[in-house]
């Protein structure tokens, strides 16, 4: 699968998905990164990629012309949907990372500023996504998390497919979507010792304990979110 990002930042990529199981894959060609520097598509001297808005109000919004043709140089390459990280957009959630990884690839353009020229996703068609409700200073790191979140569910990227169906919020780990507490070797450390459960052998035992701690969990966290 091949990833291209549009951004006026193209080093922050390459230091990312240099390490883990995204930067392994990488290597091994199963899946590619691109990272296109947007003012390369700009046509004055200043290079500038943003504008005052009309209608007015503070900021600036990014102009449409070197972002469409930024992602019209990638089309021949990567003939995938195109992505804008915008805080509007629709959540990125599993299931939508699982839809996103059937495509042969995603074009994923990095919002700043007050937001991009809205005949940019009109021309390209675009999807626009967020990962979460709160604001950043730009789309390089969201792009980030939507290549990590994406990448990681490529065949041939986590080395035990296994480990995907027990993923937090995979579909196939159905009501432990929250994930339980683990634990690793020494089995006691400073007086803490593992549950005697996980130590016991009975797989049954062990899989109700599970469950029964990771719906604890998303009671837990269900409380503290209407307290806030």
């Amino acid at each position: 699968m091949r990833f291209d990002v549009v951004t006026i930042f193209p080093a922050m990529f390459g230091p990312v998905f240099q390490q883990g199981v995204v930067g392994r894959a990488i290597e091994r060609g199963v899946i590619e990164l691109h990272a296109h520097d947007l003012r390369e598509h700009t046509h004055d001297r200043h290079r500038q990629v943003d504008d005052m808005p009309f209608g007015g109000g503070p900021g600036m919004v990014m102009k449409p012309e070197p972002v469409i043709e930024a992602v019209e140089s990638i089309r021949g390459a990567n003939r995938g949907p195109v992505i804008i990280t915008e805080p509007w957009g629709e959540r990125l959630d599993q299931k939508l990372a699982a839809e996103l990884a059937k495509e042969p690839g995603l074009i994923v353009v990095c919002g700043r500023y007050e937001g991009i020229d809205d005949r940019v996703r009109t021309a390209l068609d675009a999807r626009e996504v967020s990962i979460g409700d709160y604001v950043l200073s730009g789309g390089e790191i969201p792009a980030m998390v939507i290549v990590d979140a994406v990448a990681r569910l490529v065949p041939g990227v986590v080395g035990d497919p296994g480990s995907l169906a027990q993923d937090s919020f995979s579909h196939e780990a159905g009501d432990a979507a929250t994930g339980w507490p683990q634990f690793t070797r020494p089995a006691e450390y400073r007086g803490m010792a593992v549950p005697d459960v996980l130590l016991s052998g009975d797989h049954a035992r062990i899989r109700q304990w599970r469950r029964q701690q990771a719906a604890h969990r998303r009671g837990s966290h269900t409380k503290e979110v209407k307290k806030t």
